[in-house]
């Protein structure tokens, strides 16, 4: 059964490819959402799939890119069902 989960990352994870990587790391993982920029500097990912996918999606968000400096990931569950061809990442 599929979940979903709310992230927002906090640290240096903007201006250092964090989405990008976050976006393949997802798409290997066959998980759907997005990965978007803050205005307070950190980066929110939603992550939708089945999951043992969206466990590993939640604890690469700790080590993100190479230039990242991630300092926590806050995560909480959300009630979100998006279409089955939903490939925002």
């Amino acid at each position: 059964m599929p979940i979903c989960k709310r992230c927002l990352v906090t640290g240096r994870v903007q201006g250092v490819f964090f989405r990008a990587a976050a976006r393949d790391r997802a798409q290997s993982l066959h998980v759907t959402g997005h990965a978007r920029n803050m205005d307070d500097g950190r980066v929110e990912v939603l992550a939708c799939g089945e999951k043992e996918n969206v466990d590993q999606l939640v604890e690469w968000l700790w080590e993100g890119s190479p230039a990242a400096e991630v300092e926590a990931v806050a995560t909480e569950d959300v009630d979100v069902q998006p279409p089955e061809d939903f490939r925002a990442f």
